[in-house]
């Protein structure tokens, strides 16, 4: 039996975010990771990813701009350079699935600057993007990419800097609530501590079996890919981008490399984590390659794609809380857009386990919500 204050349970971004929260508060912290740490079997791995401020509610909004102060002090803590401004594209075509209403008077109510540009407007300023008349694109200056596996590595560091104990390939076998205390198997070994922070992802569910709660998931096998304009010099200026359809699809400018990065939202097979497969769809490829052609036809051919998951709430809500009946276990899931957040996940989640209480806003993450509770919610991922 060992004994520490708390354990975090995957180490993956968030994972890895509330084990350097809680071990730079002075609590000593083991974290369990199943796979090696760094691994491509998540959600966590590659390159790039998408931090902006438009979102379809006021409080996810609000929570932006949370997590551009705690990216900031990710930086400032580790000492490397994370967020690469670039500016941000939201493209809505006429008769759009996903409405633009939302987006804007959120933005608005929360008073962060954007601007409304058509479709003549943006080929002005990007000639590279061909959006079809009627497009309506929200630009925000501040729209900006951070980076996936190195991001990630950074807090890894940090916790370990400051007294964490981070064990790779390490499966978490069961975790028990004994009242005065909780127990954690992993490995061959008892962990005994006062608090579990669980960021298992698509793995969720087996962590909590038991304690009586499973969370309605659907895991997908997304594929992001990598194509070589060229030319690439227009692509190095151009924005990140999403189009706000069903299917959609987001996009990067040249990041660390003259490719552009693109891939479907929520395009990918339901999956069992694991039993499935690392190797490239062909027909996804050609799907976004399609788009691409359409959109951005001058990025050139596919020079190579990869695989991540997606692991979906119903209604892709986050889940910040502890587990009904077992307060000092707390959940946090990203539901596919939650890297953005990964430091402020870290701090919110170390604020809960910690105190059962946190500053910022999670009162629609909970567990008692319709999403998560009503068998007959109808699952819409598109926002």
């Amino acid at each position: 039996m060992t004994e520490v204050d708390y354990v975090v349970v995957g180490l993956g971004a968030l994972g890895s975010g509330a084990a350097w929260q809680l071990a730079t508060r002075g609590y000593s912290v083991v974290g369990l990771e199943q796979f090696d740490l760094g691994h491509g079997r998540g959600a966590s791995h590659d390159t790039s990813r998408i931090l902006r401020h438009s979102y379809h509610t006021t409080t996810y909004v609000r929570l932006t701009e949370e997590a551009y102060d705690d990216w900031a002090r990710l930086e400032a803590e580790s000492g490397e350079g994370l967020v690469t401004v670039v500016g941000g594209l939201d493209l809505f075509p006429p008769d759009c699935a996903i409405s633009p209403v939302d987006y804007v008077d959120s933005l608005r109510a929360v008073e962060i600057t954007f601007e409304e540009l058509d479709a003549t407007e943006i080929r002005r300023r990007w000639p590279v993007f061909h959006p079809p008349p009627g497009t309506l694109g929200l630009y925000q200056e501040r729209g900006a990419i951070v980076p996936a596996a190195r991001g990630t590595a950074a807090m890894q560091r940090l916790a370990t800097a400051a007294g964490a104990t981070l064990l790779g390939s390490t499966p978490v076998t069961g975790v028990s609530d004994h009242g005065s205390h909780l127990v954690v198997e992993a490995g061959g070994t008892s962990y005994t501590c006062r608090g579990v922070v669980v960021a298992a992802d698509a793995w969720t569910n087996q962590v909590l079996a038991g304690l009586g709660l499973e969370i309605p998931l659907t895991v997908t096998l997304e594929q992001p890919t990598y194509f070589a304009p060229p030319d690439p010099t227009p692509y190095r200026d151009i924005p990140l981008w999403i189009w706000m359809d069903e299917p959609s699809y987001y996009g990067f400018p040249c990041y660390g490399e003259p490719t552009v990065k693109a891939a479907q939202d929520c395009g990918g097979p339901t999956v069992d984590p694991d039993q499935r497969t690392s190797e490239p769809d062909a027909e996804m490829r050609d799907r976004l390659a399609a788009f691409m052609g359409s959109l951005l036809p001058g990025t050139g051919p596919v020079v190579r794609s990869l695989r991540c998951q997606y692991t979906l709430t119903p209604d892709r809500d986050f889940v910040m809380a502890p587990v009904p009946g077992h307060p000092s276990v707390v959940v946090g899931l990203g539901s596919a857009h939650g890297f953005k957040f990964a430091p402020t996940f870290g701090r919110i989640l170390a604020d809960l386990v910690t105190t059962g209480e946190t500053t910022s806003d999670v009162s629609g993450f909970g567990f008692d919500r319709p999403g998560l509770t009503d068998p007959a919610y109808q699952a819409n991922w598109m926002v």
